[in-house]
């Protein structure tokens, strides 16, 4: 579960890092060198406030797209424990979490019982190929989000 979190914080740490490089004028973004050699030097006044406006526009659609991106990863990984007892896969199981989320087993097929019945440990991984649960003391198994009506 560690392993979940820090891949979680790991992800928002570029986005605000990056939101800490990019404030400010563009004059003060770059060198005296780099100012003078992108041309920028010739602009007047009001083109370089015009400038630093669009970019701040630009800047706040980047944050947005990152900040979303970080929030997708959120959700690849879910962490929480079973709310109350769980007593194994039989074919048809539901399974409801204590952070308010229920899912429900997809292959029939599947059968296990559990070595930890007591609101165990779960973690839910969105891959490319659907949603898969891992119960503590069970193997991993694929499992459908239930929607509420």
């Amino acid at each position: 579960m560690l392993l979940g979190l820090s891949v979680i914080l790991s992800c928002l740490e570029p986005a605000r890092a990056a939101r800490e490089e990019v404030s400010g004028s563009i004059q003060e973004m770059m060198t005296p060198e780099e100012f003078k050699a992108a041309g920028l030097n010739k602009l007047s006044p009001e083109e370089l406030q015009k400038l630093d406006a669009w970019l701040q526009g630009y800047r706040q659609v980047a944050e947005k797209k990152a900040t979303a991106r970080a929030e997708r990863t959120k959700m690849d990984l879910l962490v929480s424990r079973v709310d109350g007892s769980f007593n194994g896969l039989t074919g048809r199981t539901v399974i409801r979490l204590e952070d308010g989320t229920v899912w429900r087993q997809a292959n029939a097929d599947d059968r296990y019982r559990p070595k930890v019945t007591d609101h165990p440990a779960a973690a839910v991984i969105h891959g490319i190929f659907g949603y898969k649960m891992q119960i503590e003391g069970t193997q991993e198994f694929y499992v459908d989000p239930v929607r509420s009506p």
